[in-house]
Formats: structure tokens, C-alpha cells, sequence
């Protein structure tokens, strides 16, 4: 059987992460040329041969959304059209994936028309880390392998010697099976902030479920985008008599007020991932730690092109 030659390639979304990964999986980057025209216009050109080759592309669709998602599907079609044997889309994070059902009439339902846009141009794979909602993986017609940070996030907290006697707490009910997973591995209590939204990016929070009077708190999460959740529930918390507030996610959209948020609430500690680079602003914030999930998309993608099994990733 012909052994397929390993290149990944990435844009321009996450430099930082993208060096993690090939350094983890001990490749030289793809050589690949991206620019934008004067009128916006974005321009790929792979310069090197990829013919025959098992391509692997790294690219978050975080801010600016659009035009990263629309680099990642220009590179798409120039692997596709180089003669790549297999072309495997890395998205640390799927921009969109928010948008997964119909909540209103007459709206979109934008994680599914990006899955046909990445399938269109030219993937055959994708491997994605915590979809904001599990069923996006049925939006594809092609293979989708589903990472989750969670195993790097407890390991995190299990050896932060100082938090005692922890209760998680899941910031809605929709996140309840995610909270009740780190409560388990963590041998910790559950809760939950009871809340309700009147409209996007604005939330209210009503009541804490569960003890947390004395005790240390990680409030966990997929995503955190202005912050204003996470800061309502950290004072709710510390309101009903919590000792410390920890929280963590994995996807630091941190879009608008959200660093300012952050800095004035009571949290202790805010860890998230590389799957989105920080601003500057987040960077230099003193309650903000981040993780790198390279080692463990690097391992995916050594397995994926190894023909050896993943599902070990998955949990």
C-alpha cells in the first residue's frame, strides 16, 4: 500500500497554535503563500508539491469570522486542485456553530451551510474541538472527529493544590452534562446557575442550585464571548457565599467588553485554550491562563494519517 506523504499547512488565524502543532508532530510547515488584494480579495498559492499527499490544514474561523472562514475554503480549493490525495480541515474553532438550529422564523441555520461550504470546497475530513453542540457533527456528509480540551482542563485544576473541597458548576442547563463530567473526574460537587436570556449577549441570572456556601467554584464552559454570563454568575457565586470563583472554556472568544468584564469580576482565574489567540488586552490580563491543545491535535492528526484509531482523543 502506498504510504501517503504528511503536510500540514496553516492560515492565518492561529499562528501560535499552528507552530504548536508541527512542532508536536516534528514536520516542517507547508509552504503556502496568503495575501489579501487591495480590494480584499484573498489570494493562495501552495509552494510546494502536494501531489498524491495526505494535507492536513489548520485554521480557526474566529474574528474576523468571515474572512477566515473564507481562507480556509480558498485553501481548500487549492489543495483540491494541487492534487492532494486527502485534505483533512483542522478547526480548532468552528466559527458559526452557534447558529446550529432554527430558534426564531425565518433565520439560517449557518453551522450547517458551513459544513456544506468546507465539504464543497474540497475536505474530505474535519477534525473539530468542543462544537458548541454535539449534533453539528451530523451536519457533514464526511468523516468529522470531535476533540474535546476537557481532559487538559481537569488535569489543569487537579494539580492547582490550592482549590479545596470544589464544587463545578455549569453556567445553564444546557451545559449540565458538561459540568457533571469534570464533577465526576474531579470528585467534586454540582451545580448550576439558573438564568434566563432575554436577548443575545445579554443574560440575567436568577438563583445558584446546589452548595457552594465555603467552597471553591469552576464554573465550566464551551465558550465565552462578552463575559457578561461569566461575570454575573462569578458574583452570584460569590454572593451565595462561595469561597472562590475558577472558571474555564474552552473557545476565549472574549469579543467586545469581555476583558474589562473579567478584570472586574471576582473571579480568581479565567484558563482557556489556544484554539483562539488572545488579544492583547487578554494577554495581558492577570486572571486569564492558557492551555495548548496542540499536543492533542497534533496526536490526531499523527493517528488520522497513521490510519490508527482516535477514539481514545474523545474523552
Amino acid at each position: 500500500m502506498r504510504e501517503y506523504e504528511l503536510k500540514v499547512f496553516g492560515g492565518r488565524s492561529n499562528p501560535g497554535l499552528f507552530a504548536e502543532i508541527v512542532k508536536a508532530l516534528g514536520v516542517q510547515p507547508g509552504m503556502i503563500e496568503i495575501e489579501d488584494f487591495s480590494d480584499g480579495e484573498t489570494f493562495v498559492r501552495i509552494e510546494e508539491n502536494i501531489r498524491g499527499a495526505d494535507v492536513f490544514a489548520v485554521q480557526s474561523i474566529c474574528h474576523p469570522g468571515n474572512a477566515n472562514l473564507m481562507e480556509m475554503l480558498i485553501m481548500m480549493d487549492a489543495f483540491r486542485r494541487s492534487s492532494a490525495e486527502r485534505i483533512t480541515a483542522v478547526i480548532p474553532y468552528y466559527g458559526y456553530a452557534r447558529q446550529d438550529r432554527k430558534v426564531q422564523p425565518r433565520v439560517p441555520i449557518t453551522a450547517k451551510l458551513v459544513a456544506n461550504l468546507l465539504a464543497a470546497a474540497g475536505a474530505d475530513r474535519v477534525i473539530a474541538m468542543d462544537l458548541h453542540a454535539g449534533q453539528i457533527q451530523g451536519f457533514f456528509d464526511i468523516p468529522v472527529d470531535h476533540l474535546y480540551a476537557a481532559p487538559i482542563m481537569i488535569d489543569y485544576f487537579r494539580l492547582k493544590k490550592e482549590i479545596e473541597d470544589l464544587v463545578v458548576v455549569s453556567p445553564d442547563a444546557g451545559g449540565v452534562e458538561r459540568a457533571r463530567a469534570y464533577a465526576k473526574r474531579l470528585d467534586a460537587g454540582l451545580g448550576i446557575i439558573d438564568k434566563r436570556r432575554e436577548r443575545a449577549n445579554v443574560a440575567e441570572v436568577v438563583r445558584i442550585i446546589g452548595n457552594v456556601k465555603d467552597r471553591d467554584v469552576l464554573v465550566v464552559d464551551d465558550i465565552v464571548d462578552t463575559a457578561g454570563t461569566l461575570a454575573q454568575g462569578a458574583q452570584a457565586l460569590m454572593d451565595a457565599g462561595a469561597r472562590r470563583v475558577f472558571a474555564s472554556c474552552t473557545h476565549a472568544v472574549l469579543s467586545g467588553p469581555a476583558i474589562q468584564r473579567i478584570n472586574a469580576s471576582p473571579l480568581a482565574e479565567l484558563a482557556v485554550t489556544d484554539t483562539i489567540p488572545l488579544s492583547e488586552n487578554g494577554a495581558r490580563s492577570d486572571k486569564i491562563s492558557v492551555l495548548s491543545v496542540g499536543h492533542l491535535l497534533a496526536e490526531a492528526i499523527r493517528r488520522i494519517h497513521e490510519g490508527a484509531s482516535v477514539s481514545s482523543l474523545f474523552v
